[in-house]
C-alpha cells in the first residue's frame, strides 16, 4: 500500500426521444418491427452465446498454464515483439525461482523481466513489513539499486513517522494494537513498458490496494484504493534493482455493489491467503 492514497467512470446517455423504433430484420413485420421473434430464436442464440464463452475461458486457461518448453528466460533472452502489441495479456513466462527472503529475485534482462520485478517490488514497498523499520530497511536494500538506497531509506523513514502510525491505527511506535490485525497489501492489476535500452526500463504498474485495520472497535477499517506506480529499473549485479519510484491515483473503477464483510472476516482473510510471485 502506498502512503498516499487519493473516481469513477461511466458512459453518458443521450437525451429521450420519447419514442423508439427498431427495425427487425429477421421478423416477418413491417420494417417497424411490428413482427416478433420466435423464442426458439432467441433460445438458440443466447446457447450460443454461452457456449462460445465457454470456450474462450478453456482457451485462456490453457494459454496461462502451457508449459512452454524450450523457454529458458536467462538473461540473454530477447523480448518476443508483436505488430499488435497486447499490454494486458500475459506472456506465459515462468516466474522466477530465485528470492531474496520474500523478495523474489533473478529476473531476466528483458521487458518482461523488468515488468516482473517492478510488480513483486511494488508488492514488497506496499506491504505491512514496511511499518517495521528494521524490515522496511531490509526491503530497501533488496529492491533499490545501491546508488538509491540511502536516499530513499531517508525518505521513507521520515514518512514513517509516529503521526502517519497513528493516522493508520497503529501505536506511535509501528506495533499493532492487541486484539487487531493490520492490513496493507498492494495487488498489481498490469504493467506497461514506457521505456527499455537494455540496461534501464522505465514500467508502470497498475495497482489497487488495502490499507486499515482490522478488528473489533477499530476506528481505522480496511479500504481500498487505486493507483499507478512508476518505476525507473537499472541492471545491476544480474539483476534488476529499482532507482526510483514515484506514484499517482487512479484509474479508479466505479465501486460494486458487494457489502463489506466484518472485521473478523476481513482478519481472516489477510491471515489465510498468502501473496503471489508475479511474472509478467
Amino acid at each position: 500500500m502506498s502512503l498516499s492514497d487519493d473516481g469513477g467512470y461511466g458512459g453518458d446517455r443521450g437525451p429521450e426521444t420519447g419514442q423508439t423504433r427498431t427495425r427487425l430484420p429477421d421478423s416477418g413485420g413491417d420494417t417497424y418491427g411490428s413482427g416478433r421473434r420466435s423464442r426458439a430464436g432467441v433460445s438458440s442464440r443466447n446457447l450460443v452465446t454461452a457456449v462460445s464463452v465457454v470456450v474462450l475461458l478453456i482457451a485462456a486457461i490453457a494459454f496461462a498454464n502451457r508449459s512452454d518448453t524450450g523457454n529458458t528466460d536467462s538473461a540473454s533472452d530477447s523480448s518476443p515483439k508483436s505488430s499488435t502489441p497486447q499490454p494486458t495479456a500475459p506472456t506465459g513466462t515462468k516466474p522466477v525461482t530465485g528470492k531474496n527472503g520474500d523478495i523474489a529475485t533473478g529476473f531476466a534482462k528483458t521487458e518482461q523481466g523488468a515488468q516482473s520485478a517492478a510488480a513483486n517490488y511494488v508488492v514488497a514497498l506496499g506491504s505491512a513489513d514496511m511499518f517495521n523499520r528494521t524490515q522496511r530497511h531490509k526491503i530497501i536494500t533488496t529492491v533499490m539499486a545501491p546508488p538509491a538506497v540511502d536516499t530513499f531509506q531517508q525518505t521513507l523513514d521520515k514518512a514513517y513517522s509516529a503521526d502517519f502510525y497513528k493516522n493508520v491505527g497503529l501505536h506511535v511506535d509501528g506495533s499493532t494494537p492487541a486484539g487487531m490485525t493490520f492490513v496493507s497489501r498492494t495487488i498489481p492489476i498490469g504493467t506497461k513498458v514506457k521505456d527499455f535500452s537494455g540496461s534501464q526500463a522505465t514500467v508502470e504498474v497498475w495497482c489497487t490496494g488495502l490499507l486499515g485495520m482490522a478488528g473489533n472497535g477499530s476506528t481505522k477499517p480496511v479500504t481500498t484504493s487505486w493507483f499507478t506506480i512508476t518505476m525507473k529499473l537499472a541492471w545491476t549485479k544480474s539483476d534488476w534493482k529499482a532507482l526510483t519510484h514515484s506514484q499517482k491515483n487512479g484509474p479508479a473503477p466505479v465501486s460494486g455493489d458487494v457489502p463489506a464483510s466484518g472485521a473478523k472476516e476481513i482478519a481472516g482473510a489477510v491471515e489465510g491467503y498468502g501473496g503471489f510471485t508475479y511474472a509478467r
